[in-house]
């Protein structure tokens, strides 16, 4: 236990332990096995703490603003999604406005006002190692659920239950409780996940209709291309519906791969397939690819030369100096730069590259 609060809350760069491949199965301590930084990783820290701040002073008082800001928040921590010191700085100062708007008396002065408390993360992990689990595994669960809220909300759906749990758990991150309370919680978000993955189901399926048995191609035909990454179906349909009649063909990588099952989906022509094999796998497989690369969630790797000027990100994803696709959706630079690439000549397969 001495030595796991030494990694914590020492003279390590960072620590991080919340993916499957972190550093020799225990964390991460110089840099992200993802990639992330130890700024990186002290801002995500950050805005966690302010997360729970918000949480602590919203008594009931939440818009649809504060909900927003949470998924936001919450999305922005998951791995592999920002890279950018400027991007979480900004989600932080997002939070501490909202905090703001919940209690103007706090306006210009959020770091002295006794209603923003925000959490020390050396103070998350003190206590017994079962207390450290239990909030471990409730925070980290807390993060993926924002997820799926977050895509859920982006199609015009929410939940109440979800909503107040979100609060309930960020409130409990800063409480001394004792292990069997925090296990009920880490239940109940077992449970609240349940209503949440029931919710965004009900999100796509209503938007796009019920997913259907679909043979999808891993062929790359000639032409002008760009491959789309992550999970938000939103986006791919903004894409599809603004490179329409272009010459422009659309791949899916990754996990959007479900989106060849959605009827509303397929029936864009220019849904043509999926491109390359694992999301691990892309900083060898986007190597000098002239096409496009779209990343609209938690998919990206750091960066590489050999693609660097064709890689796009938009909503919470973020990496330095590639461009941003932001909240007006207009992908025109995606475009412009997938027709400069040109595509393939000829019809190639690149699975199993």
């Amino acid at each position: 236990e001495k030595e796991m609060a030494e990694n914590l809350c020492g003279s390590n760069p960072m620590f991080c332990f919340q993916c499957e491949q972190t550093a020799h199965g225990t964390g991460c301590t110089t840099a992200g096995v993802c990639g992330k930084s130890p700024s990186q990783a002290a801002l995500q820290d950050q805005l966690t703490g302010e997360l729970v701040a918000l949480a602590r002073v919203e008594d009931g008082q939440a818009t649809e603003s504060t909900w927003k800001v949470i998924l936001e928040g919450l999305f922005t921590t998951v791995t592999n999604v920002s890279f950018s010191d400027e991007a979480i700085e900004l989600q932080i100062q997002k939070t501490r406005d909202e905090i703001e708007k919940l209690h103007p008396e706090c306006a210009g002065m959020v770091d002295s006002c006794p209603e923003h408390e925000p959490l020390d993360m050396c103070t998350l992990w003190e206590g017994s190692e079962d207390i450290r689990s239990l909030k471990s595994l409730l925070l980290l669960g807390l993060r993926g659920m924002g997820a799926y809220a977050y895509h859920a909300y982006v199609l015009g759906l929410t939940d109440d239950t979800v909503n107040q749990f979100m609060i309930k758990a960020l409130k409990a991150l800063a409480e001394d409780l004792p292990a069997e309370e925090l296990l009920a919680l880490d239940m109940e978000l077992g449970q609240v996940n349940l209503a949440c993955m029931a919710l965004l189901d009900k999100a796509n399926t209503t938007t796009y209709g019920t997913p259907v048995p679909s043979k999808v191609s891993t062929f790359i035909e000639p032409g002008p291309f760009i491959v789309i990454s992550g999970h938000d179906l939103k986006d791919l349909e903004l894409l599809l519906k603004q490179t329409e009649g272009k010459g422009i063909q659309i791949y899916t990588h990754g996990e959007m791969l479900p989106a060849h099952a959605y009827p509303k989906l397929k029936a864009y022509s220019h849904l043509k397939g999926n491109f390359g094999t694992a999301w691990q796998s892309q900083q060898k497989e986007f190597a000098n690819v002239p096409g496009a690369f779209l990343f609209t969630t938690n998919c990206l790797m750091p960066v590489k030369d050999s693609y660097r000027d064709r890689v796009f990100t938009t909503e919470v994803v973020s990496y330095p100096g590639l461009i941003h696709i932001g909240e007006d959706k207009d992908f025109t630079p995606v475009i412009e730069k997938t027709l400069e690439l040109g595509g393939y000549t000829q019809t190639r397969e690149l699975t199993g590259i």
